[in-house]
């Protein structure tokens, strides 16, 4: 099978699937596509999202779809659990972390990174809801060393990506950290990033933002 990759190194969802396939050594080629709703994209991602893959010419959307197709796939280097509790563990940690870690924050990101302003009330929506999210999160996570225990499993794959990005945006709407009253955060998050998978992610993003910004300023 031929995997394709399609989205664009800046979104922290693509960025998920794509250090699942390295941590795995799964071959896949990369695809640079924009969100669009142009008509042939949504052909293969219906809401005009990133990331999909095309698998011989058949597409796939959504990250946690995609996931879990790659494990099923893929046997290599398994990123859930054989036990079926400890399975549901790992995929519960991924909808904590998404639903309402990274879905709360991401209300801040126009204001954050892109130059945009939020309302009052999304900032005091946010402010509110943010911290319990984080410490949902905290009470699940284990960090021992990765979230789900002592193996890398899917969840690293995706707080590797999305925690940062937390981290950026409240420092800079709110001048603070929400994260830092857990200190096993920034810890976890340190290490995460010196995994060569992470490096290589890190290296990528960095070189793919200019083309990011240089599109999005044409907007």
């Amino acid at each position: 099978m031929t995997l394709k990759l399609c989205g664009f190194a800046v979104s922290n969802y693509y960025n998920k699937v794509k250090m699942q396939l390295l941590e795995k050594g799964v071959p896949f080629e990369e695809v640079l596509v924009w969100a669009s709703q142009d008509e042939g994209h949504r052909a293969r991602s219906p809401r005009g999202k990133v990331p999909y893959i095309e698998v011989d010419g058949r597409a796939l959307a959504e990250s946690s779809v995609i996931a879990e197709y790659v494990e099923e796939a893929y046997a290599q280097n398994p990123l859930l659990p054989r036990d079926p509790f400890e399975r549901a563990k790992v995929r519960e940690l991924v909808v904590f972390l998404e639903l309402h870690v990274e879905l709360v924050a991401r209300r801040l990101y126009r204001e954050a990174f892109f130059g945009g302003k939020i309302s009052d009330e999304a900032r005091a929506e946010v402010e509110k809801e943010l911290p319990r999210g984080l410490s949902a999160l905290v009470q699940l996570a284990r960090f021992a060393p990765y979230l789900a225990g002592p193996t890398l499993t899917l969840a690293d794959c995706a707080a590797a990506q999305h925690l940062p990005l937390v981290t950026m945006a409240t420092k800079r709407v709110y001048g603070r950290d929400f994260a830092e009253p857990y200190p096993q955060i920034a810890q976890y998050v340190k290490a995460m990033n010196q995994r060569p998978a992470a490096q290589r992610i890190a290296a990528d993003r960095k070189e793919n933002a200019q083309l990011y910004a240089e599109k999005t300023a044409r907007k």
